[in-house]
């Protein structure tokens, strides 16, 4: 198989550190195995962040994805987990990582958590007529 899960987060530099930019990242095949039954969780991860000096490089990101297939994760743990390695090699300005879980038990499940740099503000929204 040429390519493999991997937890190694790959990133490269932001072409314009400069500007206030949102990059949306939409994952809709993710699965974790439930931590009490072993069954698989699928999940859809949404990520928003807007970068400083690195971006998250997608092929790495799709690995490291795949990493979690046979690991035994809560939704709010592995929702965590995610944003807190993801802010680790990418420093951004604001990341926001919603875990969109399927039904388990006639339950849908959300979680959403978020990191800002305690200096960063979001612009202004512009009002147009």
């Amino acid at each position: 198989m040429p390519s493999r899960p991997s937890k190694q987060l790959d990133t490269f530099e932001n072409p314009l550190p400069e500007r206030d930019y949102t990059i949306h990242i939409e994952i809709p095949e993710f699965t974790c195995l439930c931590p009490k039954t072993g069954q698989p969780d699928f999940a859809t991860l949404s990520i928003d962040y807007v970068p400083d000096r690195r971006c998250v490089e997608l092929k790495s990101l799709k690995l490291y994805v795949w990493a979690f297939r046979e690991q035994g994760a809560f939704h709010e743990a592995v929702t965590n987990q995610i944003l807190d390695d993801l802010v680790r090699v990418t420093a951004p300005r604001f990341m926001r990582l919603a875990g969109r879980f399927n039904v388990r038990g006639g339950i849908y499940t959300t979680v959403v958590a978020e990191h800002r740099q305690a200096d960063w503000a979001p612009p202004e929204p512009v009002q147009l007529p």
